[in-house]
């Protein structure tokens, strides 16, 4: 691990703690817009600027951290403005007799130790599907658009809204996950009883429905594990994790998690994210209740962490990242099926309608417009690497691969 990335992991550390790093040592200016930038990548800049601009070695070049002050200074107050028109939007809902189930986005950041620190882009609300008309009226009257106007909203298991002149967006999910996903679409059965065990939260007084701590704890997993099988999900996504655990970890059926993961090959994947937890992100096992067969899960946790530092919020560091997700998810989908992943190249540049059918609306009714996605899709990749190094076919199947080598090591899908 090189010495940005320690920096970068000190400074969230002490975030999480509400403290501020006492470093000394002189930093080149190149070494402290690094850190910053890889701050950016993960959208955790407010949290890392708070926690290094009054340590002594930043007092030297303070002048170069105005920039990264401002910036931080918006995303906060944004956030604050989002916060608040959540939290109307969702009392309007209430009002009008919907029941939306809240995931991740404030009942997570409510647990940081500044909560408007934890940038989050959206909101994501989980309804009954019988639900869904009603809710889509309360939205349409309370002045929420659809953000994708020509999407088939009937058959889209999320739907994304948005408001003019407001920072608030909201993915309205009928599952948590797509179930046509094959590599994914299965995760959706544990969470099938959701709504019989649903438990209201208090934010700002407010009382929010909620999964029960089991179940949300084990998405916040799942959905990590999710981005995992894509191209990564970055180092908020385990801060969330490790937050929650420390809070509700006594209210937690940490075994029935246990075997849940084992279901879907993922307890050493979500064994590692706790490890680097422990070590780095103030994960306290004593205060979250976490039990000894957890504990003894034998995984090595550092090409995780390397991993996941790499690739930015759910993988977004560079396309080649981004676009090799279609080797692993082949992969994936493969060694369910009970056979080996194919011609990964092939694959890259020629994936299915199915796995084209969430960016290309068209082919769920029209599957036979395939070869024009395709056409489509080589032609905008064209455009974004034309200015670009290292964002080629070739990388995103280099990365690829050795990513599969990863899901391998963890036990996601098995060795050859």
């Amino acid at each position: 691990m090189d010495v940005i990335s320690q920096y970068f992991l000190q400074a969230v550390g002490a975030a999480l703690k509400r403290e501020q790093v006492d470093w000394t040592q002189e930093m080149e200016p190149q070494d402290w817009i690094a850190l910053f930038r890889m701050a950016d990548a993960h959208h955790i800049l407010p949290m890392v600027y708070e926690a290094v601009y009054a340590c002594p070695a930043a007092g030297k070049v303070q002048s170069l951290l105005i920039p990264f002050k401002k910036r931080t200074r918006q995303a906060v107050m944004l956030q604050t403005m989002k916060t608040t028109a959540f939290l109307q939007l969702y009392q309007h809902l209430r009002k009008a007799g919907v029941t939306p189930i809240l995931v991740k986005g404030i009942l997570v950041r409510e647990l940081y130790p500044n909560p408007d620190c934890r940038m989050s882009g959206d909101e994501d609300l989980l309804i009954p599907p019988e639900q869904f008309s009603l809710c889509h009226q309360a939205m349409l009257a309370y002045g929420m658009v659809l953000s994708e106007p020509d999407m088939d909203i009937q058959t889209a298991y999320e739907v994304p809204y948005g408001k003019q002149n407001s920072p608030i967006y909201i993915e309205l999910h009928k599952s948590l996950f797509p179930p046509e996903s094959e590599a994914y679409g299965e995760l959706n059965r544990f969470f099938s009883q959701a709504y019989d065990t649903a438990i209201e939260i208090p934010v700002q007084d407010i009382p929010i429905l909620s999964m029960n701590h089991t179940d949300h704890l084990f998405y916040l997993l799942c959905h990590s594990f999710k981005h995992f099988l894509h191209s990564g999900f970055g180092i908020r996504q385990v801060c969330d994790i490790v937050l929650y655990a420390n809070a509700y970890g006594s209210q937690i059926d940490w075994l029935r998690i246990l075997e849940q993961c084992k279901a879907i090959h993922g307890e050493r994947f979500a064994a590692a994210l706790f490890r680097i937890g422990s070590r780095y992100l103030t994960f306290d096992p004593v205060k979250a209740c976490y039990p000894q067969q957890w504990q003894e899960i034998q995984v090595d946790e550092l090409p995780m962490l390397e991993d996941l530092l790499d690739s930015g919020v759910y993988g977004s560091a560079n396309r080649s990242r981004l676009h090799s997700s279609t080797i692993t998810l082949n992969a994936v989908s493969a060694q369910k099926k009970g056979k080996k992943a194919g011609n990964h190249l092939l694959k890259t540049i020629f994936p299915s309608a199915k796995a084209l059918s969430g960016r290309y609306r068209y082919l769920e009714r029209k599957p036979f417009l395939l070869p024009v996605a395709w056409a489509d899709r080589i032609l905008h990749y064209r455009k974004e690497t034309a200015n670009t190094s290292g964002n080629t076919a070739a990388e995103s199947v280099k990365i690829g691969n050795q990513r599969i080598e990863l899901m391998k090591q963890y036990g996601v899908i098995p060795k050859d």
